[in-house]
C-alpha cells in the first residue's frame, strides 16, 4: 500500500480546483465550510481497487474507514444505498408512488425520524463518530458527482444508520402482513412490483421473485460451517460464509484503520460495517434463525367518549394515537395522505382478527443493534465477541464463528423475549393477560450455544439447532419451545453428510464442500417414485424412470436427470400444497408418506410435458434450463432469453443442495434466471496469517458499462472462488487504481 502512494493524485495542488468545482455543483446543499471538512477528511483515507473491483479502504481512524468504504459503496451502486434508505426510513412512496404506501407505513410504525434523532443524542461518543462520518462520505460522494442524481435523499444524515442497523435481507418489520395492515387502516393492497432491498413483504410480489406464500419458494437464509483444528489437514480453524440473499444485496470490500480495525467480508448497501466477514483474528457468518421473537396479541378493545381503550387484566388503559403522514409521488407532483395509527405498551395495532384488535412486539434497539454490528467487526478473540453478543441486540441471526486461536461457536438468536412458556407462541395470545407480559430477554446461558464441541465441527442452514454439531448438538427439551421453531431441512441433511467422518479439511476441501453436488431430497423421493413406476409399468414414462434410475442425485450444467427431478418435484409439491406448510411441505419426508403412487406418476407426466412444451423434449439437460444472467443495474432486474446468459449447476435449497440458486422463468421466459440463493461466498482459514477465497454475484460494480459488473460470474456459476487479498503484499501485481476519495 505505501508503495502505492507515488500513483496518487497530491490534492494539495488540486484542491483549488476541487473546491470550485464543489462549491458550484453543491452549493445548494453545503457550506464551503462543510466541504472544506470532507475534503480534508477524504485526505485521511486511502482506496485500493484490486483486479476485481474490490474496494480496499484504509483510513487514519476509524471514523476516516467509514468515510471511505461508504463512498467507494456509493461509487459501486449509490442506487442501492438509497433504495435501501427508502425502504428503511419508510420514503419508499416517494420514489414509487402510491404503491408503496402500506410497506412505508409499516416501517414508519416503528421508525420515527424524531425518535432516532434523539437516539442518536444519547449514543456514545464513538458510535456518533462513526454516524458522522457516513454521513460526510456520502454527502461528499454526492458532492463530487454531480451527475449522480438522487431520486429522493439528496442529503444524508447522521442519525439515518439507526434505522437500518442489523444488516438482515429481511428485517422483522417486514414479517407484518401488509394486507391487513391496509384493511385495518382504510386501505386496499395493490399487488405491484416494488424496489424493495431485501426479502419481500408476504403480501407483495416483487415481479422478479416467486410468491413468498408458494411451497416452492425460495428458502430465504444461508449455510454456515466451522470446522476445529482437530478436523483439518493444518491444525487450523476454517470457516464458510455462504449468505443466501437476493442478488447483488452486498458490497464485498476491506476497511481498515491506524486504530486496529481491519475487517473483510459483505456489507449491505448503505451500512458502514461488515455484516458477513472476517477480520485477522476471528470470522462470522449469520445465518437467519426460526427463533420466535416476534409475538402478536389480541386486544380487547372498547370505545369510550371517542377514544379507544384496551383491557390488560381489570384495567382499561387508553391506546396511543399518533399522525403519520406519508408522502407520495403522483403524476401531477408529491401528495400526502395522513393515517391515525393506535398502539399499546407492546407495541403498534396492525390487524383485526375476530373483531380483536392485533398488536405486534419485535426488538426495537437500534443503538445496541448497530453497536453489536460494528463491535464483531473490531473483537479480536472468543472473549470480546461474545462481550458484543451480550448486547442482546439481533433478533433474526445465528451466528457460526471461528478464531486463529482455533475456537468455534455457534450463537443463538440473542434477542429472545422470555415469555411464560404456558403459552404457544407461535400463534396470536390473549393480550388482556398479564402473564403474557416479557419478563426480560434470555441470557447468553439461557440460550442454545455451543464453543467447540467434541465432534469438531459445527453448521446451520437456517434449520433447527439440534443438529449443529451431530452427536455433540443440544437438545431441544432443554430450551422453551419459543427459543426455536423450526425443523431439519434438506441442506442440513446434506452439511451432516459432509461433515459427521471427515477430519482432513483444508481450505480447498471446504470451498469443495460448499458445492458439493450431492441433492438429498431426490435420494429419498426419486427411489418412491421408480417404485410407483415399477408397480404401474407405464410404457410412457419407461424413458423417464430409466433416466432417474440410474442418476446418482447429484446436479451438473449436463444432466438431464437434474432437469426432469427437479420438474417432477415442483410439481409433487404442487400436487400436496394442500396441506399445511407448516408441517413442511417441501420436506421429503412429507412427500413420501403423503404421495400415493398416482400423484408421483402424474407428476413425472407433467414434468414431461412441461419439459417438452418449453425446451422441446424432456431430455433436455439442467444447463439449458437453469441461468445466470445480469443485464441491467436494475433492483427489479428484466431478463431475457435471447440475450447472453449462463448455465448453472447447482438448484434451489429446497432440494439440499447447499450451494443454492432461487431460479424459475421469468416474465414469459422459458428459461430458469437466478434472483436469489449464493450471493457471496468466502472460505477462509485461521492462523497467523489469513488465508481466504471468495467470490460475489456477478461482479462488485453495479453499472453494466463497468468492466466488474459481471466479471465474476462464470466463477460464481462454477464455484471457483478466488483468492482474496486480505494483505498489502497480496496486492502487488493485483491494483488497477489507488486514490483518495474526490480525487
Amino acid at each position: 500500500m505505501q508503495n502505492a502512494e507515488c500513483k496518487m493524485i497530491n490534492l494539495r495542488r488540486v484542491f483549488p480546483l476541487v473546491f470550485v468545482v464543489l462549491f458550484t455543483s453543491f452549493v445548494y446543499a453545503s457550506s464551503p465550510g462543510e466541504i472544506a471538512r470532507w475534503h480534508q477528511q477524504a485526505r485521511n483515507v486511502t482506496i485500493t481497487r484490486d483486479d476485481w473491483g474490490i474496494a480496499h479502504v484504509v483510513g487514519k481512524t476509524d471514523a476516516d474507514a467509514v468515510f471511505g468504504m461508504i463512498y467507494a459503496q456509493a461509487e459501486d451502486d449509490f442506487n442501492r444505498i438509497e433504495t435501501n434508505y427508502l425502504n428503511s426510513l419508510g420514503r419508499l412512496a416517494e420514489a414509487e408512488g402510491d404503491a408503496a404506501i402500506w410497506s412505508d407505513l409499516r416501517q414508519r410504525l416503528f421508525i420515527d425520524a424524531e425518535e432516532l434523532k434523539k437516539d442518536y443524542a444519547r449514543s456514545p461518543e464513538s458510535l456518533k463518530e462513526l454516524m458522522n462520518a457516513w454521513a460526510d462520505g456520502l454527502n461528499y460522494y454526492l458532492a463530487t458527482h454531480p451527475e449522480t442524481k438522487p431520486r429522493v435523499i439528496t442529503r444524508f444524515e447522521p442519525w439515518m444508520p439507526l434505522s437500518f442497523s442489523e444488516g438482515s435481507i429481511g428485517g422483522d418489520i417486514e414479517s407484518i402482513n401488509l394486507a391487513n395492515l391496509s384493511a385495518f387502516y382504510g386501505g386496499t393492497m395493490r399487488v405491484v412490483a416494488l424496489s424493495q432491498p431485501g426479502a419481500v413483504a408476504t403480501a407483495i410480489l416483487v415481479a422478479n421473485q416467486t410468491d413468498p406464500l408458494d411451497p416452492l419458494a425460495e428458502p430465504s437464509g444461508s449455510n454456515g460451517i466451522a470446522i476445529a483444528p482437530k478436523n483439518t489437514k493444518n491444525k487450523k480453524a476454517l470457516l464458510l460464509i455462504n449468505p443466501h440473499t437476493s442478488f447483488f444485496f452486498r458490497s464485498e470490500l476491506q476497511m481498515t484503520s491506524g486504530e486496529g480495525l481491519n475487517a473483510y467480508g459483505a456489507a449491505t448497501w448503505g451500512q458502514f460495517f461488515i455484516y458477513q466477514g472476517f477480520n485477522e483474528r476471528l470470522g462470522w457468518m449469520h445465518t437467519s434463525g426460526s427463533v420466535d421473537a416476534i409475538d402478536h396479541f389480541n386486544e380487547t378493545v372498547v370505545k369510550k367518549s371517542g377514544r379507544h381503550f384496551y383491557k390488560f387484566g381489570s384495567e382499561e388503559r387508553p391506546t396511543i394515537t399518533k399522525q403519520i403522514i406519508i408522502t407520495h409521488k403522483t403524476a401531477s407532483g408529491m401528495a400526502n395522505r395522513t393515517f391515525t395509527t393506535y398502539r399499546t405498551h407492546r407495541g403498534p395495532v396492525i390487524a383485526e382478527q375476530n373483531g380483536k384488535w392485533q398488536t405486534v412486539a419485535l426488538m426495537h434497539k437500534p443503538v445496541e443493534a448497530l453497536m453489536q454490528s460494528w463491535g464483531r467487526t473490531r473483537a479480536k478473540n472468543f472473549d470480546e465477541f461474545k462481550k458484543v453478543m451480550d448486547l442482546n441486540a439481533n433478533s433474526s441471526n445465528n451466528t457460526i464463528y471461528a478464531d486463529a486461536d482455533g475456537n468455534i461457536a455457534y450463537f443463538h438468536v440473542n434477542y429472545v423475549p422470555r415469555r411464560d412458556a404456558k403459552f404457544d407462541w407461535t400463534k396470536p395470545v390473549d393480550g388482556s393477560d398479564p402473564a403474557t407480559d416479557y419478563k426480560g430477554v434470555l441470557t447468553y446461558n439461557e440460550l442454545p450455544h455451543l464453543k467447540n464441541p467434541a465432534t469438531g465441527w459445527l453448521y446451520n442452514s437456517n434449520n433447527y439447532p439440534w443438529s449443529a454439531a451431530g452427536a455433540s448438538s443440544l437438545k431441544a427439551v432443554d430450551y422453551p419451545r419459543y427459543v426455536d421453531v423450526g425443523v431439519e431441512n434438506a441442506r442440513g441433511v446434506h452439511a451432516i453428510r459432509l461433515l459427521e467422518k471427515r477430519k482432513d479439511f483444508t481450505l480447498e476441501a471446504l470451498n469443495e464442500a460448499a458445492y458439493d453436488s450431492y441433492l438429498p431430497w431426490f435420494a429419498k423421493t426419486i427411489p418412491q417414485l421408480v417404485k410407483a413406476y415399477d408397480s404401474s409399468k407405464r410404457a410412457d414414462l419407461a424413458g423417464q424412470i430409466e433416466t432417474l434410475r440410474k442418476w446418482d442425485y447429484r446436479w451438473s450444467t449436463d444432466s438431464v436427470a437434474t432437469s426432469l427431478a427437479v420438474f417432477w418435484g415442483e410439481a409433487i409439491v404442487r400436487k400436496l400444497a394442500g396441506q399445511p406448510r407448516e408441517y413442511g411441505i417441501t420436506s421429503e419426508d412429507h412427500i413420501v408418506s403423503k404421495a400415493t403412487n398416482e400423484q408421483m406418476l402424474e407428476a413425472l407426466t407433467e414434468a414431461t410435458a412441461r419439459l417438452t412444451r418449453d425446451f422441446g423434449k424432456w431430455q433436455t439437460q439442467w444447463g439449458e434450463i437453469n441461468r445466470f444472467q445480469r443485464l441491467t443495474g436494475d433492483i427489479v432486474h428484466p431478463f431475457d432469453d435471447s440475450q447472453p446468459s449462463i448455465p448453472v449447476g447447482f438448484t434451489s435449497g429446497n432440494w439440499g443442495s447447499l450451494a443454492s440458486f432461487g431460479a424459475a422463468p421469468r416474465r414469459g421466459s422459458k428459461k430458469w434466471y437466478g434472483t436469489s440463493g449464493n450471493s457471496f461466498v468466502a472460505v477462509v482459514e485461521f492462523g497467523k496469517q489469513i488465508r481466504a477465497k471468495a467470490v460475489t454475484a456477478g461482479g462488485e460494480s453495479g453499472d453494466p458499462r463497468s468492466h466488474h459488473f459481471n466479471d465474476q460470474a462464470v466463477r460464481y456459476s462454477t464455484g471457483a472462488l478466488r483468492e482474496v487479498y486480505f494483505y498489502p503484499s497480496q496486492l502487488k501485481g493485483h491494483t488497477t487504481k489507488v486514490y483518495r476519495p474526490g480525487s
